[in-house]
């Protein structure tokens, strides 16, 4: 017990001195693993920490009210993924779709890379509960900037997103949700920046 003390203070010791090394310093990797400063000949090792990030402590006022946290927590980190992988896949799109002068070559793209999108995902997506969709959806325009619905229209034409739009209401979802980090979706903003600092 007593080593591994010693070793932690040693470490944060390092933090401290390469904190305060001069900008002329030369920075170095060591042995692909830690990034160095040499200075006068010595090697200090520099670790960078991820950044730890601090909410108030969340007082629940019922039962019910800590069970929607926690499947709030659980939706986050099923869908989260999908939204990123949906934001990715359109980036790509746009950049192809900018290359391609025709638009008969545009429909063509567009429907190969649905039928791509739709054999990789739907398996995965079908597993989703009515909650877990209804989160995908506002994750979606959070990590697009453009909710659902506008996206199928701009994508696949008016009909599709009217098309729908009806389907998800029967449903009670909606494609026209917006994201709200600063009022609606405050809770989901916070299990999402926890969620990806590794601290949920």
């Amino acid at each position: 017990m007593a080593k591994i003390i010693k070793y932690i203070i040693v470490s944060f010791s390092l933090i401290f001195v390469s904190l305060q090394i001069k900008a002329q310093d030369v920075m170095v990797t060591v042995d692909n693993v830690v990034s160095a400063y040499i200075e006068d000949g010595d090697t200090i090792p520099q670790l960078l920490l991820p950044p730890v990030y601090v909410f108030p402590i969340l007082h629940f006022k019922s039962k019910q009210q800590e069970k929607f946290y926690w499947r709030t927590v659980r939706d986050v980190k099923r869908t989260l993924p999908y939204a990123k992988a949906i934001g990715r896949t359109l980036a790509e799109i746009n950049a192809e779709l900018e290359k391609i002068p025709d638009e008969k070559g545009k429909k063509a793209y567009m429907k190969s890379k649905e039928d791509d999108l739709i054999g990789k995902y739907e398996p995965q997506l079908k597993k989703l509960t009515l909650s877990q969709g209804k989160m995908l959806i506002r994750l979606v325009d959070r990590e697009c900037e453009q909710t659902s619905y506008e996206l199928i229209k701009q994508y696949r034409g008016g009909f599709r997103a009217f098309f729908w739009q009806g389907f998800a209401r029967l449903f009670g979802a909606d494609l026209k949700a917006n994201y709200d980090k600063d009022d609606e979706d405050k809770i989901v903003e916070r299990v999402i920046i926890l969620v990806e600092a590794g601290q949920l």
